[in-house]
């Protein structure tokens, strides 16, 4: 398990050493939301954000991840990922989403997309399956995410992929 950025006060972000610094809410037109498929792994979705401006500014630690029609969102884990996460200009970040534990899964639903937002308040972007490399649809049951997290491997291992 990695080390998180600790929590932040609204509009406060958490920097590498503790410290907080007064920054702005990333302007949703300033980000580049991404999402596929981790590949070998085709239950986790490895998503990332990236400032496009020219400035730092402060998403929500953790991302806001929706699927279709169906109700609710992937829970943070570790659980209690409130605050936000720093986010420098020209920077990305990356978070896993673990749509299912289990394909076979008897309780699975099924949808054809599912969306990725990096600010509860923000309308984010979908992704279909088929653009995520998850086949023809996305299977989910009790999906949860990680926090933003600095590297690809970071988020990895947050989710325990290795």
């Amino acid at each position: 398990m990695t080390a998180l950025l600790p929590t932040a006060q609204p509009g406060h972000a958490a920097t590498a050493d503790g410290e907080h610094a007064r920054t702005v809410g990333c302007a949703e037109t300033s980000l580049t939301l991404r999402a596929r498929a981790v590949p070998g792994h085709p239950t986790v979705v490895r998503t990332s954000v990236t400032n496009r401006g020219a400035r730092a500014c402060v998403v929500d630690l953790v991302p806001t991840v929706t699927f279709g029609n169906l109700d609710g969102a992937a829970l943070p884990v570790p659980a209690g990922g409130t605050g936000t996460y720093r986010l420098a200009a020209g920077r990305s970040a990356y978070a896993d989403v673990r749509t299912i534990a289990d394909p076979a899964d008897r309780q699975a639903r099924r949808t054809d997309d599912l969306t990725v937002a990096a600010s509860a308040a923000q309308r984010g972007r979908a992704f279909t399956a088929g653009r995520l490399g998850t086949g023809r649809q996305v299977l989910v049951w009790e999906p949860v995410t990680t926090c933003w997290q600095p590297t690809a491997a970071a988020a990895d291992r947050a989710i325990g992929l290795s």
